[in-house]
């Protein structure tokens, strides 16, 4: 059922141009590429020492009003080629 779009530059597979979308508590629909760079932002200002979970961040960002699963918050992290909490600790 993919739907494709013959431009200048090839063929595209037309979802491609559009990125998904998720609604916050009031209502307002945001971008996931928004909900990835407040990812990327906490994890870069995280203590190395004691990294953040997937769960915390999920906290986090539902404090801000995101609603997010725990699970999407580890599909997210890995599509920015984060690696788990763990792995990112520092001593």
């Amino acid at each position: 059922n993919s739907k494709y779009v013959q431009t200048q530059f090839g063929i595209i597979l037309l979802k491609s141009l559009f990125s998904e979308a998720m609604q916050t508590d009031s209502g307002e629909e945001v971008s996931s590429y928004e909900i990835k760079n407040i990812l990327q932002q906490c994890i870069d200002e995280e203590d190395k020492r004691k990294p953040l979970t997937d769960e915390t961040l999920m906290d986090i960002l539902n404090s801000k009003g995101y609603r997010i699963a725990r699970r999407t918050v580890a599909k997210y992290r890995e599509m920015l080629s984060i690696p788990v909490a763990r792995l990112r600790k520092q001593i």
